[in-house]
């Protein structure tokens, strides 16, 4: 079997969005989805792009408002009508609470998603870890033991190697899929990831000078 590896953060909009259908297309293609969560904005700031506090309102307002709302209608999902109420809690539990269940199977899968969806079609906030525990029984999980694997120092270094793996990788926001050493940034490119299973896109071309600080 082929890996999709699978970048994202696990309060991430438009992860959300296209989890169902990554999945999907992994079922469908024999592929194995290998998660990598990570903290979104360091890594997007590290890379030089601005922090969404420093974006303007118009940006945020689109961002936040109709983009999410067009894209949750086309992959008929449900999200909340606004941006979520804790969206700038602190997610670190909840992402080790998926690297303690490992990097791949049903169960990672199933987690990953259960959380990407709590927060953005129950407004479920993250960093709650009575939530956290709840979610994880749901599941059919030892809410506490996993809850206490997911704070150990050894998933720390685990979710810091992962950032530091996303830097190195270029990634430039949530969700990045790489099949085979080619970037999918975004769940709106993953039509272009179904056919390139099937049907490889031609080698780039393409050559850019190096950018020059101004």
């Amino acid at each position: 079997m082929r890996d999709l590896t699978y970048y994202y953060s696990a309060h991430s909009a438009f992860a959300y969005l296209g989890s169902a259908r990554v999945m999907q297309i992994c079922a469908g293609h024999g592929l194995t989805l290998v998660h990598r969560p990570i903290p979104l904005s360091p890594v997007v700031e590290a890379q030089g792009s601005l922090p969404f506090r420093a974006r303007t309102q118009a940006h945020v307002d689109y961002f936040f408002g109709r983009e999410i709302e067009r894209w949750a209608e086309y992959r008929e999902v449900p999200v909340v009508p606004f941006r979520p109420t804790h969206h700038d809690a602190d997610y670190t539990v909840a992402s080790g609470m998926i690297l303690a269940l490992g990097d791949r199977g049903v169960q990672v899968d199933a987690m990953a998603h259960a959380l990407l969806e709590a927060h953005w079609r129950d407004d479920a906030d993250l960093s709650d870890t009575q939530m956290l525990g709840a979610l994880a029984t749901w599941l059919g999980h030892d809410a506490e033991a996993l809850l206490a694997a997911a704070q150990t120092p050894d998933i720390a270094a685990q979710y810091a190697q992962n950032a530091q793996a996303a830097l190195d990788a270029g990634i430039m926001g949530s969700p990045t899929y790489i099949l085979e050493g080619e970037m999918f940034y975004g769940q709106d490119r993953l039509e272009m990831l179904e056919r390139a299973l099937t049907r490889p896109f031609a080698p780039t071309r393409w050559s850019n000078p190096p950018v020059q600080a101004t």
